[in-house]
C-alpha cells in the first residue's frame, strides 16, 4: 500500500517532469496525464525504492532503450508496458526522458509543423522558403529534445553550438513526413555536422563513426576524428535513413 510520503514523492516526480495532470488512482498506481502531450503514465513504488513506471505509448517505451528494466507484471488498463528503476533520481530521469520522447515520436514534429504553417501562403519561392525555415526550426527543436540538448557523439551540451543535421537532406526528402522525422536527424557539434554533411564521416549500424579515407591524417587529428567515436543512443529506427547517407553522401575510397 502506498504511504502518504510515497504518494508525495511520486506526485512530485510526475509534475516536475511534465506530467502535470492528476488523473486519479488505480489500485496502487497513480495515474497522470500532461497538458503538453497526449501520453499518460502510471507510477507506483514497491517497498522503499523499486519504482515502476507504466506508459500508454509503446513507441516511447521502445525508445527508452537504456533506462530501467522492462516490467511485465499485471499493468493498469491502457498501459502499453512498464519499466522499473531502483532510485528516485533514476525515476526522475526516466519520466523526463519519456516526456521528451512523447514530444518527438513518431510524427509529433510533423503535426507541429502542419499546425504552424497551415495559414502560411506557398505560391512563391520566397513563401516556400519561409515554410522551409519554419520546418527546419521545428526539426531543430525536436532534435534538441530527443538528444537531451547534447551532441549525439561528443556529449557537448551547449545548445547554441549544436546543429540539427539531417541524415537525408531536406531537399532530397520526398515528403514532409521524412523531413520532420526525428529518426532522420542527429544533433551534432559544428565540426561534426560539417564533416557529416560533406561526407567525410558517416555512421555505421552499431553507431560507430566511420571516417572517409578522403580525410587526411592531419585533418583527422585536428578534428578529433583520429580516435574511436560512437553515437550514443542510436536507435534502430535511424537505420531508415543511415543507409541513404552511406550510399549517397559518404566519400568512399573510389570517390576520393
Amino acid at each position: 500500500m502506498l504511504t502518504p510520503v510515497a504518494i508525495t514523492r511520486l506526485e512530485k516526480a510526475a509534475t516536475d517532469n511534465g506530467f502535470d495532470l492528476d488523473l486519479g488512482r488505480v489500485a496502487d498506481w497513480l495515474h497522470f496525464g500532461s497538458s503538453q502531450t497526449s501520453m499518460r503514465i502510471w507510477i507506483t513504488v514497491v517497498g522503499e525504492s523499486l519504482f515502476l513506471v507504466a506508459a500508454s505509448r509503446a513507441d516511447v517505451l521502445d525508445a527508452l532503450t537504456d533506462l530501467g528494466v522492462i516490467f511485465t507484471n499485471p499493468l493498469p488498463r491502457g498501459a502499453a508496458g512498464a519499466r522499473s528503476v531502483s532510485e528516485i533520481a533514476a525515476l526522475h530521469h526516466l519520466l523526463r526522458r519519456a516526456f521528451q520522447l512523447s514530444h518527438t515520436l513518431p510524427d509529433e514534429l510533423l503535426h507541429v509543423f502542419e499546425a504552424e504553417t497551415v495559414n502560411l501562403p506557398r505560391s512563391t519561392e520566397a513563401e516556400r522558403l519561409v515554410i522551409q525555415r519554419v520546418g527546419q526550426d521545428v526539426f531543430r527543436r525536436g532534435l534538441l529534445e530527443y538528444w537531451d540538448g547534447r551532441c549525439a557523439i561528443t556529449g557537448l551540451a551547449v545548445p547554441d553550438l549544436l546543429r540539427a543535421s539531417h541524415i537525408k537532406p531536406w531537399t532530397d526528402c520526398e515528403r514532409d513526413a521524412e523531413r520532420l522525422d526525428v529518426w532522420n536527424g542527429l544533433l551534432l557539434g559544428p565540426h561534426l555536422d560539417a564533416a557529416f554533411d560533406a561526407g567525410f564521416i558517416t555512421i555505421a549500424e552499431d553507431g560507430a563513426v566511420v571516417v572517409s579515407d578522403a580525410l587526411l591524417a592531419d585533418a583527422r587529428a585536428i578534428l578529433g576524428l583520429d580516435r574511436p567515436l560512437k553515437v550514443r543512443g542510436l536507435h534502430r529506427s535511424h537505420e531508415r535513413y543511415l543507409p541513404w547517407h552511406r550510399a549517397k553522401v559518404f566519400r568512399t575510397n573510389r570517390q576520393g
